[in-house]
């Protein structure tokens, strides 16, 4: 079977952002694609669905959030956001703190009132944990920045769950993404830009491939004829996962997944607020998300909760996280090796990247990698 029947001049594999973006500049250019997606929808885990007159994020909770200006001008050309910001509350066992660690969070913890204080409190459990020089693992990171009471509370548990194994197997770097404030301040991002789109992400994806240069096929897998596409189109753009790509030569990657359980409730409000983590070991579940809070917008008397479940990742699964440890990494490294061999594909996102990005990340990224194909 033929693939290539509009002479493109591109085949690009995912309907994420990356894909997308590259298309779309593409078309602008004159270019003519082919996006052919494993899903049965475009998006990648952006996607969105409108239910009970919510935006449902059907791969968990997205804001986005950035200070890259470029990043931010250029997706407000494809939708309006609405200023929602993240502020997370934790849940363990009972008792509720505020997200992330904050002024809020050391009152409700220690009783603390000041800044002071609350550096105080954690010098003198970092102390007493007998951590000194750089810390060696995640939880020896965790008890340095906040202190074995916050650590055990909202952080051990929670992580482990997410992960799949022991705080003190996974690499210190990992908890670095969370902001530790001494201000009363709970926003959960430091970034300047801040939203979530206020007819869902999915419309983005809409408008960036509307043109007619811009061909879409859901429902088809690259890889059970890799070899044909690849001969026949000038040039890929690969977003899939890279040790996929080159037949798991090496070895597997791994991943973390993630799966869903959403619930319709005959409510206006069902927890309070739109994200709540469950920090406890025994809770099966991360965080649950409250849909209708992330943009006030839902029908009267209606209320979508999403529960959010961490798994193994095996082939049959979704791949969400790359578990970026040594071991990986340098496994990573062979593939990197392999594909920078290869001069007619573009590998990129988080699975072609094999690493953890936020959207704007991706979005700043497949434009840097539009400018280098079409400007050199």
């Amino acid at each position: 079977m033929k693939y290539n029947t509009k002479n493109y001049d591109y085949l690009i594999v995912g309907s994420g952002p990356y894909g997308s973006i590259f298309a779309y500049e593409a078309a602008k250019r004159g270019k003519r694609s082919l996006i052919i997606e494993k899903r049965a929808h475009i998006g990648g885990n952006m996607y969105t669905h409108k239910e009970n007159g919510i935006n449902v994020h059907d791969f968990g909770a997205h804001i986005f959030h950035t200070d890259n200006k470029e990043v931010w001008d250029y997706v407000n050309q494809f939708t309006e956001f609405n200023g929602y910001i993240n502020q997370v509350v934790a849940n363990y066992k009972g008792e509720l703190y505020n997200l992330p660690f904050n002024m809020n969070t050391f009152y409700q913890m220690w009783g603390v009132k000041t800044p002071g204080e609350a550096a105080a409190k954690i010098a003198e459990q970092k102390v007493t944990a007998g951590i000194s020089g750089a810390p060696k693992n995640l939880e020896e990171q965790a008890i340095s920045l906040i202190g074995t009471d916050i650590y055990s509370k909202l952080i051990k548990g929670y992580t482990e769950k997410q992960w799949g194994r022991k705080a003190t197997e996974l690499p210190a770097f990992i908890i670095g993404r969370l902001p530790v404030r001494y201000t009363f301040d709970n926003n959960y991002f430091n970034h300047r830009y801040q939203g979530v789109p206020v007819d869902g992400y999915t419309a983005i994806f809409d408008k960036l491939l509307a043109s007619d240069l811009i061909d879409v096929q859901v429902n088809t897998d690259f890889m059970a004829n890799k070899e044909t596409y690849l001969s026949e189109f000038p040039k890929t753009i690969y977003t899939g996962m890279i040790d996929a790509f080159f037949d798991y030569k090496y070895g597997e990657l791994e991943y973390r997944s993630v799966r869903f359980e959403s619930e319709v409730h005959e409510s206006d409000n069902v927890q309070g607020n739109a994200v709540i983590n469950y920090t406890d070991a025994e809770t099966p579940y991360t965080r649950v998300m409250e849909w209708r809070h992330f943009d006030n917008h839902a029908d009267d008397g209606k209320s979508i909760i999403s529960k959010e479940f961490p798994q193994d990742w095996d082939r049959s699964k979704e791949a969400y996280y790359p578990v970026n440890d040594e071991k990986n990494s340098e496994l990573f490294k062979k593939y990197r090796k392999e594909s920078n061999n290869l001069k007619n594909v573009i590998f990129g996102g988080r699975l072609g990247n094999y690493q953890y990005y936020d959207m704007d990340q991706v979005f700043g990224a497949a434009l840097k990698a539009v400018e280098k194909e079409f400007n050199e």
